[in-house]
């Protein structure tokens, strides 16, 4: 007897499969993607749009970075800054297919149906006028063949058009405002061989890998549309920097002006994407920042026999459960795993009383306190208290002078053993935390 498959049969197994992962996982119900909108919204709405494919974080860091640095203060942007999420935590191209190859036709049975229907929807929107859909390409393209990574054949550092022209009211010349932004990125790069080109595509000649894409669907519902590429062999950062430059020319094109949080440079950008990142827990009760974050946290009050409620500063994080491990992500890099201390939790978030170095604080749950030399926890009849690391012979934890040197590095938040728990319980319940942050 034969065991071998044909390719058909190889097709329906694969399908099978696929129907079966989505019945348990679907990629569009448990990580939905955000539409965020920023500035006064009008009928001449710039869209952009990052993460459709997983492995591409570039394009969907500097999406996030557009929502959470910018102020608009004229104009009207709206961004998608991780359209197909699962694919980003999964570090995937896509798990369920390439995603930008589902704008043609796509089967109600598809995984991603649902997700590819609700961004058709907002690209349809009346008010959107111009969508930006950013990638990172392999190499560098280039319209002549100069060598493997220099070629025609490559993606990075462009700005992708489908055809020269479109029949609209505004931003019918596709190819005058690829030109544009081109040139805006070629006068501020970091090395010549970063150098951008508009490639077209030629789309609607005969590409048939093209038409099935997002930005050939907007170009047909009639919406002026571009892609833009960074290279895949540049880092993270500095892809980010060149899509933020073409961001900041389509908004000067569409007529949407802002206010910068960081310095637009290779080392500004980084910082922007590295500081000041911090997930909040359970109605702000807990607090992480998650910049220096360790990659293992022991112990951690988790609450028992519910879904982990979060709110995050930046739409690429998330967390994700598996067993009683709770792995914080941002986009596609795994920051930190909880392990679960299942906990009841008590109700109110209240306010306690520290002594931070010689000066009594009034503190809410969920805070993070400065300290130059020693805190104390005063006591509160009602609570007991947990300083992780410290340890007393009397097992006493409040009215004490507690120093940096008297917690073990190794019970803290962050790996540069600054950053230390203070948890509050009550009646046996989780009341909530505060960290204590020591200077360096």
């Amino acid at each position: 007897m034969e065991y071998g498959l044909n390719r058909g049969m190889l097709k329906l197994y694969k399908l099978f499969f696929l129907l079966l992962v989505g019945t348990f996982l679907n990629a569009s119900t448990v990580f939905d993607f955000d539409l965020i909108k920023k500035g006064q919204e009008n009928n001449n709405t710039l869209l952009v749009i990052g993460g459709i494919q997983g492995d591409e974080p570039g394009g969907f860091i500097s999406a996030s970075l557009l929502a959470t640095h910018y102020e608009i203060t004229e104009g009207s942007l709206w961004i998608v800054p991780n359209l197909n999420f699962y694919s980003i935590i999964k570090r995937s191209r896509g798990p369920y297919g390439d995603m930008n190859r589902k704008f043609a036709y796509l089967s109600k049975s598809d995984p991603e149906y649902e997700t590819i229907q609700r961004i058709k929807g907002y690209i349809q929107s009346d008010k959107v006028k111009l969508i930006v859909n950013l990638h990172d390409g392999s190499g560098y393209y280039r319209k002549n063949y100069e060598d493997k990574e220099h070629s025609p054949y490559k993606w990075g550092q462009c700005s992708i058009i489908d055809q020269k022209t479109i029949k609209i009211d505004k931003y019918s010349n596709l190819k005058e405002i690829s030109s544009q932004v081109v040139k805006h990125v070629n006068a501020n790069l970091l090395r010549d061989e970063d150098k951008y080109h508009t490639h077209n595509t030629k789309t609607r000649e005969g590409d048939k890998e093209m038409e099935k894409t997002l930005t050939y669907f907007a170009i047909n519902n009639s919406k002026a549309a571009f892609g833009n590429e960074a290279s895949k062999n540049l880092p993270t950062h500095e892809r980010a920097y060149y899509h933020l430059l073409a961001l900041e020319k389509y908004m000067d094109v569409v007529g949407i002006k802002y206010k910068r949080k960081f310095t637009l440079s290779a080392n500004g950008v980084y910082r922007a994407i590295n500081d000041d990142i911090y997930i909040s827990l359970y109605d702000g009760k807990i607090k992480l920042p998650l910049s220096q974050i360790r990659d293992s946290l022991k112990y951690f009050p988790i609450k028992k026999d519910a879904e982990v409620e979060f709110k995050a500063s930046n739409p690429l994080l998330h967390i994700v459960k598996k067993g009683n491990i709770y792995t914080i992500h941002y986009g596609n890099r795994r920051l930190a795993n909880l392990k679960a201390d299942y906990q009841e939790y008590d109700k109110p978030n209240n306010i306690v009383t520290l002594e931070v170095d010689g000066k009594s604080q009034e503190v809410k749950f969920g805070s993070i306190i400065d300290v130059e030399k020693n805190f104390l926890v005063k006591d509160a009849s009602n609570y007991r208290i947990n300083v992780i690391g410290f340890t007393n012979k009397s097992k006493i934890e409040t009215n004490i002078k507690i120093k940096k040197t008297q917690i073990a590095k190794r019970f803290s938040v962050d790996k540069k053993g600054q950053v230390y728990r203070v948890e509050y319980y009550l009646d046996k319940k989780f009341a909530g935390m505060i960290l204590v942050k020591f200077k360096s």
